[in-house]
């Protein structure tokens, strides 16, 4: 069932694009302000993404620049009450694959919105993560740090392929622990820290930065 994060600070459109998802089983989140979309969309949890332009904080160009930098490649679709030629090439340059003018038909949108993701189901499928001398055969589930392999417990799997997922990119605590442990666990939990360091000892410790006050990186290079 393909999940798709729905961005429109507009409660009655939000409601109105979701209800007609759902009823089309797709599973949605909404999202209403550009803080919570950039989050949400960082998880790697969606398929897709409807975004609109015109939102609380960040602007929806600005989510768009800041996720496509952030490698995150789940298709976008812009929806948004501009319709003037040069938002549209903003948005397409920007990093979106589809730009929808409002008001719109919801037909319209769900044929939209499943070629894109039909699209993004044709690309070839990842099946060795790579960042620098740390590889992660997902099919396998064998990591290796340079020339030696590596055993990881369960956990430690997943924690290394989120941060394989989002190389150079800084994880808050909170984050991984919703990727990685889900919501059950109290956010002022250290099992995050506790895991970080079984794999610096596993990896070396060079492998997974500290980022004063923000959370973990997996160094790029």
């Amino acid at each position: 069932m393909n999940r798709i994060l729905i961005v429109e600070d507009e409660e009655r459109i939000a409601s109105f694009i979701e209800k007609g998802l759902r009823a089309n089983g797709f599973t949605t989140t909404v999202a209403a302000d550009g803080e919570s979309a950039h989050d949400y969309a960082l998880t790697g949890g969606f398929d897709l993404v409807l975004l609109d332009i015109g939102l609380p904080g960040r602007d929806g160009f600005t989510v768009l620049r800041d996720l496509r930098e952030a490698r995150v490649t789940a298709p976008v679709i812009v929806l948004t009450a501009r319709d003037s030629v040069r938002d549209t090439v903003a948005g397409l340059e920007g990093g979106a694959d589809d730009w929808m003018t409002k008001p719109f038909r919801f037909e319209e949108l769900l044929a939209r919105v499943r070629l894109r993701l039909r699209t993004a189901a044709r690309a070839p499928e990842v099946t060795v993560l790579r960042c620098g001398e740390v590889t992660l055969d997902l099919r396998t589930r064998r990591a290796r740090s340079g020339e030696e392999t590596v055993d990881l417990t369960a956990r430690e799997f997943v924690l290394l392929e989120l941060f394989l997922r989002h190389p150079g990119q800084v994880l808050a605590r909170e984050q991984i622990l919703s990727q990685v442990w889900g919501y059950d666990f109290d956010p002022g939990s250290n099992i995050v820290d506790v895991y970080v360091r079984a794999l610096r000892r596993k990896l070396g410790a060079h492998r997974i930065e500290t980022v004063r006050g923000m959370g973990y990186r997996l160094p790029q290079g």
